[in-house]
């Protein structure tokens, strides 16, 4: 990968060389380091000093970018994609640290003083990978006046919009918080279609398709949707795995002000009727495909996880926005490139298993040995040489 990496660099003209040394250094410690990362700590695993880091971690650096250049070179431009958005909860203390605010903690369900960040991610569907776009830390509505999370959600989503339709994706994933009028129009604005999740009471519409009267103005709509007595109103679609249900009909949201696509899903679970209602603002798209979609999105949980336990994105010592902002675009990358070096290596576009910590251990791995190898003058041309090196890099590593 560091070949790549180094391609990618050179292409952005931006990039200077001393940059494009220190990201390149950085990627591989990410990959390698023991412990937090920490400056100091990733000082040990590499050539860079923890000054160095601490300095260069305030240098701005276009992530979107270079992810997005990165990804069209090794990801097939014919598979289907879509982007999701999502935003995680860090943890971080001391009241210098910029952006510290209350924010929502899902793993304990409850408000906490920390940080907030906000990805977006592509998703190969033929994979089932979603790959770091961009990253953003959230500011609190308080430390950001006139502008709520929802608008900087939204912001974000319109800065991208040009580099998400350069890779020929049209939908954005998101769950049931950004059902928001602001955040729908706002992506809609940008030429882009939102599928995501209402609330079972939603406030829709039917709309009319009756004869003209021929008196006063025309009707336009036929009354309120209900779910529970009006289920014959709506297209079957057919049933999913384990007795799901689907139904679907383009309706008006009085929410969202706009003609939008709903499928309703509904199961049988311990002798009760449970339902959960998808839409897209794109009325012509398929109901499996709003299904299928909107499942995708769940993969996004997944870069949340693995960075945040193999990449040290919970471990950012920095305080200003800027190094921050560094850490945690720098953590999403060096995953982003984990998981390539997984697609390569496999040399296999279906779905498979990917284990970030065995790709860590043998990153480590081959790592050490380069180290062991340089000081006892041993060349990996040799035949043997070349046979240990691949059989130590397995050392420790799960095989999947």
């Amino acid at each position: 990968m560091e070949s790549i990496v180094e391609s990618v660099l050179l292409s952005m003209s931006s990039v200077k060389k001393p940059q494009r040394l220190f990201l390149s250094a950085l990627f591989s410690v990410l990959m390698v380091f023991q412990g937090k990362a920490t400056f100091r700590n990733l000082s040990r695993y590499s050539s860079l000093h923890e000054k160095r880091l601490s300095r260069w971690f305030r240098r701005s650096f276009d992530f979107a970018q270079f992810n997005r250049r990165l990804l069209q070179k090794e990801l097939p431009q014919q598979h289907d994609q879509i982007a999701a958005i999502d935003a995680s909860f860090m943890k971080k203390s001391g009241q210098k640290t910029a952006g510290l605010g209350w924010f929502y903690n899902g793993a304990l369900g409850q408000a906490m003083v920390g940080l907030e960040l906000s990805l977006v991610c592509r998703i190969d569907l033929q994979s089932r990978t979603a790959y770091a776009l961009e990253a953003r830390q959230t500011l609190d509505s308080e430390q950001k006046e006139g502008e709520s999370r929802v608008d900087c959600y939204a912001k974000q989503v319109c800065d991208l919009a040009c580099d998400l339709q350069a890779q020929g994706i049209r939908y954005l994933t998101a769950d049931a918080y950004y059902s928001k009028v602001k955040f729908v129009d706002a992506v809609c604005s940008d030429d882009l279609h939102l599928i995501g999740k209402l609330r079972s009471d939603a406030n829709l519409s039917w709309y009319f398709e009756g004869e003209y009267g021929g008196k006063g103005r025309p009707k336009t709509y036929d009354g309120k949707v209900n779910f529970q007595t009006e289920l014959s109103r709506f297209d079957a679609c057919g049933v999913m795995d384990k007795g799901v249900s689907i139904y679907s009909a383009v309706v008006h949201s009085c929410c969202f002000k706009r003609k939008i696509r709903v499928v309703l899903l509904r199961w049988e679970q311990k002798t009760k009727v449970r339902s959960a209602l998808l839409f897209s603002t794109d009325s012509e798209l398929a109901p499996e495909k709003i299904v299928e979609y909107y499942t995708a999105r769940f993969q996004i949980e997944f870069l949340f996880r693995e960075a945040k336990q193999h990449t040290g994105l919970m471990d950012c010592q920095a305080r200003c926005p800027e190094a921050i902002q560094t850490h945690i675009n720098a953590s999403f990358t060096a995953l982003n490139l984990l998981k390539l070096e997984d697609r390569k290596d496999k040399n296999n576009p279906e779905p498979s298993v990917i284990s970030i910590a065995s790709w860590r251990r043998k990153k480590f791995n081959q790592y050490l040995m380069k180290i062991l190898f340089d000081k006892l003058g041993l060349e990996r041309s040799c035949q043997k040489v070349e046979a240990v090196y691949h059989e130590l890099s397995e050392y420790g590593a799960i095989q999947v």
